[in-house]
């Protein structure tokens, strides 16, 4: 029987689709796809939702994720309160999807129970890598690979990530002790970790974002090619669809402030987004 009680295991934050930056299972994919991108999307919530809890120890989110892994692995048919990591089993085994992405979005998550400072970029990316990357990956599976590899689909899903620890840069400290911030430019630009907590960006934190945002504008060059390279042109629509709402937050981000408030898309810049992307694979 897998770790932790039923009716415990999960540690629902409320979040949902509509708290991401990216259309999540939406109607440019195909229709007989989108069951298993809610099952992929309701397996990755959960285990997010007991990393990010302040109620649990860092050994009790360990032994509960290490329980959904046992249960994706095969190794234990899991109890009620697993019923999403079974769920995402089935969808591995009628996909025939490998459940390397869904294991790896549990080291990663595995990790920031216990690690809550990066040392550099390449530290962070190694987060990135796991924690986001495997979204992407699973999402090519899924519709049919890219001619290219992983890699610009990897480039888009870390710039994705980056650009959300920005957003939350405040409350990720503020509640559960995390800096997504490479503390080598932390150091260099004099930046201090306390200062977080402030109303407003000090002029040191705003240029540490500022190299976070060039990095981020780096990897979404890089994942320009991912649209033209997909076998499926709807997922080419959803992934153009994405490098630009990726590209307008980037930009909102250099001329806001996270500190004073979540900088993010109000709905109608977000559907103008979509549909700008969207049109833009079709040329």
């Amino acid at each position: 029987m897998a770790a932790g009680h039923p009716s415990t295991v999960e540690m629902p934050s409320g979040k949902d689709a509509a708290y991401e930056n990216f259309p999540v299972g939406s109607f440019l994919l195909p229709a007989a796809l989108r069951p298993h991108v809610a099952v992929f999307y309701a397996y990755a919530r959960a285990i997010d939702d007991i990393a990010d809890s302040s109620e649990l120890s860092a050994a009790e989110k360990v032994a509960r994720l290490e329980g959904f892994a046992r249960v994706v692995r095969g190794e234990d048919p899991g109890d009620a309160g697993y019923a999403k990591a079974s769920a995402m089993r089935r969808c591995l085994q009628q996909t025939g999807i490998s459940p390397r992405h869904c294991l790896d979005l549990i080291s990663a998550f595995q990790q920031d129970a216990v690690k809550g400072r990066y040392a550099d970029w390449a530290d962070l990316i190694d987060y990135c890598d796991r924690s986001a990357s495997p979204v992407g990956r699973f999402l090519l599976d899924l519709h049919g690979g890219h001619r290219g590899g992983y890699g610009p689909s990897d480039a888009l899903c870390n710039a994705l990530q980056v650009i959300n620890h920005l957003q939350d840069c405040k409350e990720d400290h503020r509640v559960l002790d995390r800096v997504y911030l490479p503390g080598d430019w932390l150091a260099a630009e004099g930046a201090r970790i306390a200062d977080l907590q402030q109303p407003a960006l000090t002029p040191p934190l705003r240029r540490v974002l500022g190299r976070c945002l060039d990095g981020v504008d780096a990897l979404l060059g890089e994942a320009a090619t991912l649209p033209g390279g997909l076998r499926s042109r709807r997922l080419a629509m959803e992934s153009a669809a994405i490098i630009s709402i990726a590209r307008r937050l980037s930009a909102r981000l250099r001329r806001d402030d996270p500190l004073a408030r979540r900088v993010a898309l109000g709905k109608p810049a977000f559907l103008w987004c979509c549909l700008r992307g969207a049109a833009s694979s079709l040329m």
